[in-house]
């Protein structure tokens, strides 16, 4: 008999890695921490192996869990877009802001999926830092944004925290004195807290390279020209750094422009964003 994979128990999956724990995951879901954490289980038993290593300090997946996360997330995302185009047919045009950071493959994919099953709507994606966002929002370009909400001149109506993790390049000596840093450039809101850890901890560090871009930040983490502090979605496999100091949340927001209120297209835009992030 063929065994399906509930989207339930799938939602459960994603929001407890995305989360890092399962009682962050929980209370971002409404439900218990023992009802999530047997969600699960069932999830294991039906895959077969465990997905997650459990931990005081939180969850983390398993090379099992590796594997299985990108098809859970595009599952979800499907289930979404589904739902979308039962519901309505929609027309009409959404420019869409994404911080280069969330500009993920699967989010991504799923927008252009969400074109596809809505050949009437176009759906104008940039990804731009900070000061160039605001000012593609003030001037109506993009009606969604998800980034740093603090450039916008509007209120989140949606945030969420994620951890930044050190990601080492091979041949690296993270004991290095001084650390060999690789960072964005300027302006990057995330940049002097990773930079203040190091420095709370003791450690002494030196920039090595500098990008605007996060294609260019991993290029030079995996050349092995040093450490950088990127969010979990980007780390490539087998470059997390151990034995650094713990960096700290960052917070990103979905903001929309109240001129597009009572606007479906940018509704349903804004539905798929948050059930994919």
């Amino acid at each position: 008999m063929t065994t399906d994979l509930e989207t339930a128990l799938l939602r459960a999956f994603v929001t407890s890695v995305k989360a890092g724990s399962i009682s962050r995951a929980a209370t971002a879901l409404g439900h218990s921490q023992p009802a999530l954490s047997q969600q699960l289980r069932r999830l294991e038993r039906v895959v077969g192996q465990p997905l997650l290593h459990r931990a005081a300090t939180g969850v983390s997946l398993t090379t099992t869990g590796e594997a299985l996360m990108p098809y859970a997330e595009r599952i979800l995302a499907l289930s979404s877009q589904a739902l979308q185009v039962s519901r309505s047919t929609l027309d009409g045009h959404c420019g869409v802001g994404l911080l280069e950071d969330l500009a993920t493959p699967v989010l991504t994919s799923a927008l252009a999926e969400f074109t596809h099953f809505h050949p009437d709507i176009t759906l104008e994606l940039v990804s731009l830092p900070g000061p160039a966002m605001r000012e593609a929002f003030v001037s109506g370009r993009v009606d969604l944004a998800l980034c740093d909400p603090a450039y916008l001149p509007e209120p989140s109506r949606w945030t969420a925290r994620m951890p930044l993790v050190w990601a080492q390049g091979p041949g690296i000596d993270i004991a290095a004195d001084p650390l060999p840093l690789v960072l964005f450039s300027q302006p990057c809101r995330w940049r002097d807290p990773v930079l203040q850890t190091l420095e709370r901890s003791g450690r002494r560090w030196r920039v090595v390279f500098e990008s605007t871009s996060l294609a260019g930040v991993q290029a030079a983490v995996r050349a092995g020209l040093g450490v950088s502090a990127l969010l979990p979605p980007n780390l490539e496999p087998g470059t997390v750094a151990p034995s650094l100091p713990e960096l700290p949340e960052v917070e990103f927001g979905l903001v929309r422009s109240s001129a597009t209120e009572g606007d479906r297209l940018v509704d349903a835009v804004e539905t798929l964003l948050r059930r994919l992030v």
